[in-house]
């Protein structure tokens, strides 16, 4: 009987030989007949060999996107992975609550589907070009390879996969940990574990309950994200991407940003905070774009602040040039930050929304917030881009009451009537209310709160009464600093053409008692 021993010995000699046949042939005998010798011996797998191999590439369109399905597979198989697998990776998501486990690197776990059995092994392809570093390489690519018999194609190649798609996505649902997301700058986008965005857990409390504003223009904006949440369909049959864009104006302090936040949440979407001052150029813009996922808010913060997006940046461009020909210094200076700073264009921008280039995902929101809608170019901000404006205007009684409940928590009191006589008569921003109702110690109760506001709204009324009185002062000073202009500058025109008379008329006299005299001088000659 052949023992452990010499079948091991015997098996690495067969293998030996097979690997110095196989150099022998590769050294002496043409690369054409290795070719077939190839072919052939796979045909020859293939037939001995009965099974079937699927592979799920991470990243698809040549690393452009994260491929959805490996996504879902990755979180199918989290659940499959804790019950077969013996190495993890391990994840907590729905506020420390909970521990997703995943399957490890080259880890190798099963799968049943309706008695068949299959394989799933998490693969990863290394970079021909080896080089010395400290950190993995950047161009490493995961995949999942599933492996079944030949026999059962038609059921794991349609029912399980949809299975195990439906499944993952179900879990990323379940699973899901909302997240903000801030841009990188374009030189830390590669390197050891780098991407385009960086996150954090999306955390913020705001919703339309507690969002200091009129009912009916909430329930207005409600209904408006929830017929675009579910408007998948009408958006295919119109033809048009699905997305849809906010534009909230207003002056500071209004709640722009607690506006979006409140729309996140209610629509359970994650938030990009775009800084445009950091993007290079139009392409890295586009870049940015692709990498975003759907069901998503794309913010852009201040846009009339971020960038000269108003049509006059070739004007300003020609000054620069006339300055810096009289001044070198400042040309080198110039050209020294060129590379800092950002080329990015309106047209660039406008594609950017609504080019061809937007329709890279779907299920997206779009806002804009300034707080100088004026400044903006009318391009930007047309029905079609920016759909939907929203005013964010000073606070009304409505949203004071709003707010009395939620920092207060009450409905009424005794010195409402006043404050909504003052409201009316008064421009205060909801953020100057809400500071002003906040308790400041124990001791400062509702009442306290309230007269606190009452005595912010007598001193902002006071400093509006100032100012406009200021104001129409110094427009008073300005018409009549004009009307003595206008009569100083008539009078100087009125003494102008007087002399110009004069210096005509002495003209003409000089003339005629030319005249006379060379008559005389003709007539006693």
């Amino acid at each position: 009987m052949v023992t452990t021993g010499e079948l091991w010995t015997t098996l690495g000699s067969v293998m030996a030989s097979v690997m110095f046949v196989s150099a022998i042939f590769k050294q002496y005998f043409p690369y054409q007949l290795w070719g077939y010798v190839e072919k052939y011996s796979q045909k020859l797998f293939r037939i001995l060999y009965p099974y079937i191999e699927i592979t799920f590439h991470e990243f698809s369109g040549d690393r452009l996107k994260r491929s959805e399905a490996f996504s879902a597979i990755q979180n199918y198989l989290s659940t499959t992975a804790s019950l077969h697998a013996t190495r993890f990776k391990a994840d907590v998501v729905k506020d420390s609550q909970s521990i997703v486990l995943s399957m490890a690197d080259r880890q190798e776990v099963t799968d049943e589907f309706k008695g068949i059995k299959v394989w799933w092994v998490l693969g990863k392809n290394i970079p021909k070009t080896q080089s010395f570093s400290f950190y993995p390489a950047t161009d490493e690519k995961r995949y999942y390879r599933l492996t079944f018999h030949k026999s059962h194609r038609e059921l794991i190649t349609g029912p399980y996969v949809n299975h195990v798609l439906a499944g993952g996505k179900a879990i990323t649902v379940k699973n899901r940990q909302r997240k903000l997301y801030s841009n990188n700058p374009s030189k830390n986008w590669y390197g050891w574990r780098s991407t385009k965005w960086s996150h954090v857990f999306f955390e913020h409390p705001a919703t339309f309950d507690t969002l200091a504003m009129e009912t009916k223009k909430k329930e207005e904006i409600k209904k408006d994200l929830k017929k675009f949440g579910e408007g998948k369909e009408y958006y295919e049959k119109i033809g048009k991407a699905w997305k849809r864009g906010y534009l909230l104006y207003g002056p500071p302090g209004t709640g722009k940003s607690t506006m979006i936040a409140a729309m996140a949440n209610y629509m359970n979407y994650d938030v990009y905070d775009l800084e445009l001052t950091t993007v290079k150029d139009n392409t890295e813009l586009r870049s940015l774009l692709i990498d975003t996922s759907s069901k998503s808010i794309l913010v852009i913060e201040d846009i009339d602040c971020s960038l000269d997006l108003t049509g006059q940046r070739e004007k300003k461009k020609e000054k620069d040039e006339d300055k810096e020909k009289k001044n070198p210094i400042e040309k080198k200076e110039k050209e020294d930050g060129e590379s800092e700073k950002s080329n990015v264009t309106l047209s660039g921008l406008l594609n950017f929304i609504d080019g061809l280039w937007s329709a890279c995902g779907g299920e997206r929101i779009i806002v804009f917030t300034t707080n100088y809608v004026d400044k903006l170019d009318p391009a930007l901000i047309r029905r079609g881009r920016m759909d939907k404006h929203i005013e964010m205007p000073y606070c009304c009684f409505e949203a004071f009451k709003v707010l009395a409940k939620n920092y207060l928590d009450i409905d009424s009191h005794e010195l409402y009537a006043e404050i909504e006589i003052m409201l009316a008569e008064t421009n205060m921003t909801p953020a100057d209310v809400a500071e002003n109702l906040m308790p400041k110690c124990d001791e400062d109760d509702t009442e306290t709160c309230l007269k606190n506001l009452i005595e912010a709204l007598k001193a902002a009324k006071e400093e509006a009464i100032k100012k406009a009185e200021e104001e129409a002062r110094l427009k008073a000073e300005e018409a009549t600093k004009k009307a003595e202009e206008e009569v100083r500058s008539k009078a100087e025109k009125e003494e102008k053409e007087k002399h110009a008379k004069e210096n005509e008329t002495s003209s003409s006299s000089a003339k005629e008692n030319g005249s006379i005299a060379n008559g005389n001088e003709n007539t006693s000659n």
